[in-house]
């Protein structure tokens, strides 16, 4: 999995990064957005125009946000491979640990 959104999307979702997304594998919950891994193919093109900086290589996750990688692997274990978000739409849950999060002051 390249590129994972982390907690500064929560309540957010500015969607720039879905513009921009050339293979279409960011997806939307009720609170974040979430970045398909078994569909990112590692372009990075998401990344720089995400205005709140919530989007993040793997490997440059911040420690106390590491656990956004597994709830993206986790979350589309249960929802699927849809083949694009567009086509989808949005979905109508988050993950579990994001959906208990309090609401977040932006």
């Amino acid at each position: 999995m390249p590129y994972v959104i982390a907690e500064p999307c929560i309540d957010v979702k500015d969607k720039a990064c879905v513009d921009e997304c050339p293979v279409d594998c960011i997806y939307e919950g009720p609170r974040t957005l979430y970045i398909n891994p078994n569909e990112c193919v590692d372009c990075g093109a998401c990344e720089p125009v995400c205005p709140t900086e919530a989007i993040f290589y793997e490997d440059d996750l911040p420690d106390e946000w590491a656990w956004y990688k597994d709830a993206a692997v986790d979350y589309f274990a249960e929802v699927g491979d849809q083949g694009g978000a567009q086509a989808f739409g949005p979905i109508d849950h988050d993950y579990a640990q994001i959906a208990s999060m309090p609401p977040m002051n932006q």
